[in-house]
């Protein structure tokens, strides 16, 4: 099986083996090599090639002893990182004589990779590296002496928790046993357990010589890992730029491990995404997304351009659509996330003041930011949107259904067109996105998450928010049954609970039962109370962005909304009393 449709194969030989080598894409172009780890085989890449080969001369070859690359004979001691660079430097020189390589590694793939660009033989044949799950053992040696020497709390427990993650290394370092079971029951189940455990979509990995391949590959731990981490190298600098992805789920490697690289690697850059080990195979968009903008910045000899914000390691490159974007929430939130480096979609049905959102953006460091007027209560425009936004600019990575008006009156004041325009954009609003964005997000299978922007009032009743409460507590359950319902699928869903922020919905929202005199009055002093209060949207936004790096499930954001969500929990009679109190209005 080849890595995809397509894809030009050539037999490399080195050190006493044949490597299966495929390439796709222009050759031309500049090389990205892709080395895969254990006990992968070269198709693990083939999402992230697809991808990539638009515009990249994209090679990937079968590690020696894995797929259709052949074993070194003896085994023992043929899979040093020493062997392992040879064979690089091989496929680099039949693959790109003349250019140096963009290097990508995965798990172990990482592993070698770390050697290679640290070697001083590899100087001038490697343009840039990025590493995901798959630390420089040298590195790794050091970071562990550092923890021994020099021993706090924390240290030990960095130390004690990696130790407890890295089960998988003892069990490989016995003779026999790991070949028999890979042989056995466990290469018949492993798919399975991708599956299920790491949420791996099949498709055309793993290959049929899993078995073979993860038996001779225990080698690779047996002839590298116990030398390398007694005797760490110590001039194992990087010569080459290096960007780090880290999935903060992964339940193999901890992103401390990767604390203090910067005295390691002169040129380092940073992501992390919320997803478990195997990211080449359930992050592959993401993954393309950065290695593609990682090796242009360096080809073209820019820095690479990383967003400086507190989360821009989490969000960079990541598409973000936020509705109600053109003023207040909405509109810090939109700004939170290009600051963190995010792709913007400002939408609102003020096309002025989503364009402003938009510009505003790109001025925060949003890469790209485009703006789109819609009333988020009209069911076919939403549709015509999320078709337009996909096909423009991607499937979104984080939806915020931010859009909502306010509706203030009793409940006999309140008239069934009242309810319709509050239920219709405070509800549907927000039904109409989680359906249409959503389901896209479910349907790539890559992950993402939904935040809506609910209230406390959605469980602080009232006697004169009736409508708004209800339209709001809806959302709140919604929220919460759409995070049982995705949470399979690697989706977050948040709803957030403001309470007083000092935005123009107060301005503009509706009171019912009065004439249009006493609705300015009222309209004004409301503004005027929450301007008091003072609480800026932008306290919002943070809070947003947080909770979606947290994956938290409701998230109450001001004092009086963790009070009031406390009260709602431990002693809802007093909210039932409060609640009968005439407001000030």
């Amino acid at each position: 099986m080849t890595l995809l449709t397509g894809a030009r194969e050539r037999w490399v030989r080195t050190g006493g083996v044949e490597l299966c080598v495929a390439e796709v894409g222009d050759p031309r172009r500049p090389t990205v090599v892709l080395v895969h780890g254990y006990p992968d085989s070269k198709e693990v890449w083939s999402e992230v090639a697809a991808r990539l080969a638009e515009h990249f001369h994209v090679v990937a070859y079968d590690v020696r002893g894995h797929g259709r690359s052949t074993a070194p004979r003896p085994l023992r001691g043929g899979f040093t990182l020493e062997k392992l660079t040879d064979d690089f430097l091989a496929v680099a020189d039949a693959v790109s004589p003349d250019r140096p390589v963009h290097l990508v590694g995965h798990d172990w793939g990482s592993v070698q990779a770390w050697e290679f660009a640290t070697v001083r033989r590899t100087e001038g044949r490697i343009a840039s590296f990025t590493s995901m799950s798959g630390p420089s053992l040298d590195h790794f040696g050091h970071w562990i002496n550092s923890r021994v020497k020099r021993p706090t709390p924390r240290r030990v427990g960095q130390l004690l928790g990696q130790g407890a993650r890295s089960w998988y290394v003892y069990l490989l370092q016995t003779p026999v046993l790991p070949e028999l079971a890979w042989r056995g029951p466990l290469g018949k189940r492993w798919p399975r357990v991708l599956e299920r455990v790491e949420k791996v979509p099949r498709g055309d990995y793993p290959t049929s010589s899993l078995p073979s391949d993860a038996a001779h590959g225990a080698w690779l731990y047996r002839d590298n890992v116990r030398p390398r981490l007694r005797r760490p190298r110590t001039d194992a600098y990087a010569h080459a730029p290096v960007q780090i992805v880290t999935p903060l789920d992964d339940r193999f490697l901890s992103e401390r491990l990767h604390d203090g690289l910067e005295q390691w690697v002169p040129q380092l850059t940073r992501r992390t995404v919320r997803a478990g080990h195997w990211i080449p195979r359930t992050r592959p968009d993401q993954l393309a997304s950065w290695i593609e903008e990682f090796v242009t910045s360096v080809d073209s000899g820019r820095s690479p351009v990383v967003a400086s914000g507190r989360h821009a390691e989490r969000f960079g490159g990541q598409l973000v659509l936020v509705t109600g974007a053109g003023s207040g929430i909405g509109r810090a939130t939109a700004l939170a996330f290009a600051e963190a480096g995010a792709r913007v979609v400002a939408v609102d049905r003020n096309a002025e003041a989503a364009a402003r959102t938009a510009e505003s953006s790109r001025l925060a460091g949003a890469p790209e930011a485009w703006a789109e007027a819609v009333d988020v209560s009209d069911e076919q425009a939403m549709e015509k949107l999320a078709e337009r936004v996909t096909t423009a600019y991607g499937v979104v990575d984080v939806l915020v259904n931010n859009a909502g008006i306010g509706l203030s009156g009793s409940f006999f004041d309140t008239t069934p067109e009242d309810w319709k325009k509050v239920l219709d954009v405070n509800l549907w609003g927000v039904i109409h996105g989680c359906r249409l964005f959503g389901r896209r997000m479910a349907e790539r299978g890559q992950g993402g998450h939904i935040v809506n922007v609910a209230s406390a009032a959605a469980y602080q009743p009232s006697r004169a928010l009736p409508a708004y409460s209800t339209s709001k507590a809806a959302v709140l359950m919604l929220s919460e049954c759409l995070r049982a319902e995705l949470a399979g699928q690697g989706i977050g869903v948040t709803a957030v609970c403001p309470g007083f922020v000092n935005t123009a919905i107060t301005s503009t929202a509706h009171f019912a039962g009065v004439d249009a005199g006493e609705e300015k009055r009222l309209q004004q002093r409301a503004a005027r109370l929450y301007g008091l209060r003072n609480y800026p949207p932008e306290k919002v936004a943070a809070a947003i962005v947080r909770a979606v790096v947290r994956n938290d499930a409701v998230v109450p954001v001001t004092a009086e909304a963790r009070g009031a969500r406390w009260l709602s929990r431990f002693a809802p009679g007093v909210l039932r009393r409060i609640a009968r109190v005439k407001p000030p209005m």
